[in-house]
């Protein structure tokens, strides 16, 4: 009934969640290259076209050596504030490989971009008109609202006629007179529609959108699609993954029909996402606790949600694995369990009224696909410390690639 994901990618290589527990910590997150590259090039060769380039984004993850592997897989990045675009240039990405896609930012934070040469997009006319004030006659990308929406949860739909981000298309006029007001030069536009679509017509139907917007426009340089790749997060259901090739294949036809009528082989872009990273990281927690209330078997753990967030945030589902002894779980008895975390809040639930192999004080939980959007909203509540971070290497071997927190770390920013 449970299917291991971890055994049938072979993803802990040499070493086992009870080894790795001992020499990094408890809770843990585990990062598999082998998979985490294979998502790259899935992504970086999505369409069969020329002029493509498939960016990082690393708000979904922003560890140092998983960007440095992303770029050596051949991808750009997008950025969110300066300390994204600080990270990625650490990480050995370019200027004019990091895309700035700022929403509602200040003055200095469009400096910091334009100052180390990185190209800015900006969502409101208001924004535009500031950028042309700073930094008059230089480059700029729009960021577009298709008025086509899509992701899992309300709280991660970024296109559409509720949301925060995007120039409505009825405002293109204004975009034209701000960019000459300027003597701004509009080399790309820009859209996201939404996070963790498994259903592409939405995001088919809203690069047509954004294609048609682009021909308003002359001499782009490029048009940047988005992204919110979805990955099956229900694996152990049998939840088929995102077909790829018919994508990419419909992308291209789209794609070449556009450029032949614009006159130009304008550079495609895609975000991604959580796509890259997610199915690559694996959360381990040890259990300390179980207890039943009124019914209800809590099983409790040090996998509080200020180490994952997204299932109190967004009622996200991630599948569990249970291991004995450092070894999956082969007990053929079930129970119904939430799985429940340490931090003092009564949504602090990992897993609710899931049937899972009997679980036991002392075994270890592997929380399935957090490598996106897992450390990256990862915080000290509660003063708990956030964990290590450890990558198993193509040769199988472990390596840590982000020390877990001290207690010093807590106070290290007071004046004491």
């Amino acid at each position: 009934m449970h299917k291991y994901f971890t055994v049938n990618t072979n993803f802990y290589g040499k070493t086992s969640p009870d080894k790795l527990i001992k020499e990094f910590g408890s809770p843990l997150y585990v990062y598999n290259e082998a998979i985490f590259r294979e998502r790259c090039r899935e992504m970086a060769n999505l369409i069969p076209i020329e002029n493509f380039k498939s960016n990082f984004s690393i708000k979904a993850n922003s560890n140092i050596e998983l960007l440095k592997i992303a770029r050596e897989e051949g991808l750009h990045a997008d950025a969110m504030s300066p300390g994204e675009i600080f990270v990625l240039l650490k990480a050995g990405f370019q200027p004019e490989e990091i895309f700035y896609i700022s929403n509602n930012v200040s003055e200095e934070e469009m400096k910091y971009a334009i100052d180390r040469g990185i190209l800015v997009s900006v969502d409101s006319l208001s924004q535009l008109e500031m950028l042309g004030r700073i930094n008059r006659g230089g480059d700029v990308a729009v960021r577009f609202n298709p008025g086509v929406g899509a992701g899992h949860h309300e709280k991660v739909v970024t296109a559409g006629k509720k949301t925060k981000f995007g120039v409505n298309l009825d405002l293109i006029d204004d975009v034209k007179r701000i960019i000459k007001k300027y003597d701004l030069k509009l080399v790309g536009i820009n859209q996201h529609i939404g996070s963790l679509f498994m259903d592409a017509s939405a995001f088919v139907e809203s690069v047509k959108y954004i294609l048609e917007v682009a021909k308003q426009f002359e001499n782009l340089e490029f048009v940047d699609f988005g992204g919110g790749f979805g990955i099956p997060y229900r694996k152990q259901e049998g939840q088929p993954r995102l077909d790829l090739k018919e994508l990419g294949n419909k992308l291209a036809e789209i794609i070449t029909a556009w450029r032949k009528e614009y006159g130009k082989n304008v550079r495609i872009k895609i975000e991604p996402g959580r796509y890259i990273v997610a199915e690559c990281g694996v959360l381990l927690g040890t259990v300390y606790a179980k207890k039943k209330n009124y019914g209800h078997t809590y099983i409790g753990t040090d996998l509080g949600f200020n180490v994952l967030m997204r299932p109190v945030m967004y009622d996200s589902h991630h599948d569990i694995e249970v291991y004995k002894n450092g070894k999956p779980s082969e007990g053929t008895e079930t129970e119904v369990v939430d799985i429940v975390g340490n931090i003092c809040e009564s949504g602090d639930i990992m897993a609710k009224e899931r049937e899972l192999p009997v679980i036991d004080e002392g075994d270890i939980i592997g929380v399935m696909d957090a490598g996106a959007y897992g450390y990256s909203m990862a915080s000290n509540y509660n003063n708990r410390l956030r964990p290590a971070e450890v990558l198993i290497q193509l040769d199988g071997t472990p390596r840590i690639i982000r020390r877990r927190d001290t207690l010093e770390d807590l106070i290290r920013n007071f004046e004491i």
